[in-house]
């Protein structure tokens, strides 16, 4: 007997950490839903592109590994309606095809092989959906990009992989639009506004939504690296709902973006999570972004 109980516990010591790292994805979920929540989280810009090619299973499965919060992937439709992941409305960037997706059947862009970020050919193909659900789920959340227009496909994956609660959507169109196109889908996946705050009517917009929605989230966009907006906006979003800001480049974000941080983390990422009130930040750089937070304990 206390040998069998020897192998139970054996068994469970093992499998606790397998059991854990599938429900990260609820516990990042929990955090994104918190806006008290002083955790900073990461979001890998169509997957971790610097270790595999972007928006592959691969790009996704080293974000996850490395321990970011979100990855951002991009939809497209083919040719007999297969919703796949890439940015490019042609597949001659990032793969060894040509021409527009749209001309492809699913089977045709299997056959292509992605390219890494140097533009070499490797062996990774492109990822349906689908694919790229189901190799995160549980573990990461979504950021969906381009999928806007064909959500009601879209919503039928997620409802047959089981992720919507991890699945975030984002959108640049009033909250009248929002609530009379995307209203049935509300309840059922995480959306967020994206505001513009270079234009006069940013605090107006964001104060429709928070009156109107209260969304769990706003991405903020800014380029000019003088005006007022940005701090305004944090005093009526801050503790309310999270502030998500891209450091991909510098229109984005007044000019704090990834370049810039690595020489100076602090006057970058320090300088929006500290004078502008980000607690998400969208990086080409998650790898020495998390470095920099974690330091600082700003993330696990």
């Amino acid at each position: 007997m206390k040998n069998y109980k020897l192998i139970w516990f054996g068994i469970f010591c093992c499998l606790q950490p397998l059991i854990l790292f599938a429900q990260r994805g609820e516990t990042i979920r929990k955090a994104f839903l918190d806006p008290k929540s002083d955790q900073v989280l990461v979001v890998a810009h169509r997957g971790n592109w610097r270790s595999a090619p972007e928006n592959s299973v691969a790009a996704i499965d080293s974000a996850i590994q490395m321990g970011v919060d979100i990855v951002e992937i991009d939809i497209h439709k083919t040719k007999d309606g297969q919703l796949i992941l890439m940015h490019d409305d042609r597949v001659d960037r990032t793969t060894n095809g040509k021409g527009l997706i749209k001309d492809y059947t699913l089977a045709e862009i299997k056959k292509l092989k992605l390219k890494d970020k140097d533009g070499n050919l490797t062996e990774h193909i492109v990822p349906t959906l689908e694919e790229a659900l189901l190799a995160g789920k549980g573990q990461i959340m979504f950021n969906l990009d381009k999928a806007y227009s064909v959500f009601d496909e879209v919503y039928a994956v997620l409802e047959k992989t089981g992720t919507a609660s991890l699945v975030i959507m984002k959108g640049g169109q009033p909250v009248e639009t929002v609530k009379s196109e995307f209203g049935d889908y509300l309840d059922k996946v995480i959306y967020i506004p994206v505001i513009g705050l270079d234009g006069k009517d940013g605090e107006k917009k964001v104060r429709d939504y928070m009156t109107q929605l209260h969304p769990a989230a706003f991405e903020l966009v800014y380029s000019d690296s003088s005006s007022p907006l940005p701090r305004k906006v944090k005093s009526i979003i801050l503790g309310k709902s999270r502030i998500w800001y891209n450091t991909l480049w510098a229109s984005l974000a007044g000019g704090h973006e990834d370049d810039q941080a690595l020489k100076d983390p602090d006057g970058n990422y320090g300088y929006l999570i500290e004078e502008l009130g980000a607690r998400i930040l969208q990086t080409d750089r998650p790898g020495f972004m998390l470095d920099y937070l974690r330091k600082k304990g700003l993330h696990d």
